[in-house]
């Protein structure tokens, strides 16, 4: 019975506020006579005919397409330079001041020069989505290797445990926390810069999709856009959920031993 209640909270807990939200624009919105702000039971209505076609397929996929080869790519780049970086101090001081002048550039500043460099293709579109979503993994990384535990530092030494094997076992293990913390981070940034960069010199994706119906003054299908990313979203952090508690799972359990403890 215990577990059935968890259950419903659970439930209650997920599904919750988003239900509150739509009730609230569904009466809101249901003497809408304004064409940029449509009722959203007509936003409903247009909903399966718009996106359960071919544009599924023509639209939806190559933008999570080129969001999941951003995203895996800034994980790469993140968590390889992260972990150089956070190793050696002297690589930190070296490379700080470069860090911080490029992450102070917004990565929608940098479309037109993509555009101009690697032309109107996927590879600009990906190139956008790694340039906003490497730096949360990358300074969380940082972070987490610079704050492994030193008396953990010094058993490896003890034990001669280096190379390869210290890496995978001690370093990487001691900060995946901050490095999930960072990939969450970066799935959210890479989400909205899959749309920014789709929005001009397309001719695929939602970003074009979204300029397609301003456009042309389909309202109604442009606000069921802005559902369909917002169920995106949705997907994509019970998945990140999913694997975060796989990865994270010796943590999670050595909290709960450090608070039985006490």
């Amino acid at each position: 019975m215990k577990a059935v209640i968890t259950g419903l909270r659970r439930v209650v807990a997920l599904v919750g506020l988003p239900i509150v939200l739509l009730l609230v624009w569904w009466f809101a919105s249901a003497d809408s006579h304004t064409a940029a702000m449509p009722p959203l039971k007509r936003i409903l209505k247009v909903f399966p005919d718009t996106w359960f076609g071919e544009r599924l397929t023509d639209d939806v996929l190559p933008s999570l397409i080129r969001l999941t080869e951003g995203y895996c790519a800034a994980l790469v780049i993140g968590i390889v330079a992260g972990v150089a970086i956070g190793s050696s101090r002297t690589v930190r001081a070296f490379v700080e001041p470069v860090l911080e002048f490029l992450r102070a550039i917004p990565p929608p500043a940098l479309v037109p020069i993509l555009f101009l460099i690697a032309g109107i293709g996927d590879t600009t579109k990906i190139l956008v989505i790694i340039a906003g979503c490497v730096w949360p993994i990358l300074l969380n990384t940082v972070e987490g290797v610079r704050g492994v535990d030193p008396v953990l530092v010094d058993t490896c030494l003890t034990y001669r445990v280096s190379g390869l094997l210290r890496l995978r076992t001690f370093v990487l293990r001691s900060a995946s926390p901050q490095i999930m913390t960072g990939a969450r981070q970066a799935l959210s940034v890479g989400i909205i810069l899959m749309v920014i960069s789709e929005l001009k010199a397309s001719t695929d994706g939602l970003g074009y999709t979204f300029e397609q119906f301003q456009t042309r003054f389909q309202y109604p299908q442009m606000w069921s856009g802005v559902l369909v990313l917002g169920l995106i979203g949705v997907v994509l952090s019970l998945l990140f959920r999913f694997v975060e508690s796989r990865v994270l799972a010796w943590h999670r359990g050595q909290r709960a031993a450090e608070r039985t403890s006490l």
